[in-house]
């Protein structure tokens, strides 16, 4: 059996197994940030509409990957990794996924944000290579914006 996910653009008909995937790898910051974080507030019927989303999936839908096209490039604005699943490496191929995406059309640079108590989180990215640009308070949340530089 291959342990590794199928990854494949997302459709308007896999919204319903997105959300609950989001859902799931995100409910267990509501605690800390006091409401629901934002992804879990996200229509992703709508975002597959007007962004790239992709999935891994098994049978069901374990990860989710939401890149949005800004004026100087993506924007990776949602990575989400279905709790059974995490720790084993997805997340990480998640977002290599989206540098390579991001390569392959043309960008030397990804950004991505994400609350700045999901401390774990910023912990991961820096891991990666990204470093902080800018910290601001947006619909409520206090986010912590980060980049990485792409290999051409």
């Amino acid at each position: 059996m291959n342990d590794d996910p199928v990854m494949r653009k997302a459709k308007i008909s896999d919204a319903p197994s997105i959300q609950k995937c989001v859902e799931a790898a995100y409910h267990h910051y509501i605690v800390r940030i006091g409401k629901p974080p934002g992804p879990m507030l996200d229509d992703y019927g709508q975002a597959v509409q007007q962004h790239s989303v992709f999935i891994a999936e098994f049978e069901q839908i374990v990860g989710v990957l939401v890149l949005v096209r800004t004026q100087t490039g993506f924007l990776l604005d949602n990575v989400a990794v279905h709790p059974e699943q995490q720790g084993k490496g997805l997340g990480k191929r998640l977002i290599q996924f989206a540098e390579t995406e991001a390569q392959n059309q043309g960008f030397e640079k990804l950004d991505l944000y994400t609350h700045e108590s999901m401390v774990e989180n910023i912990e991961f990215y820096k891991n990666l290579g990204y470093t902080e640009t800018d910290r601001r308070e947006e619909h409520g949340y206090n986010r912590v914006y980060m980049q990485k530089l792409l290999p051409r």
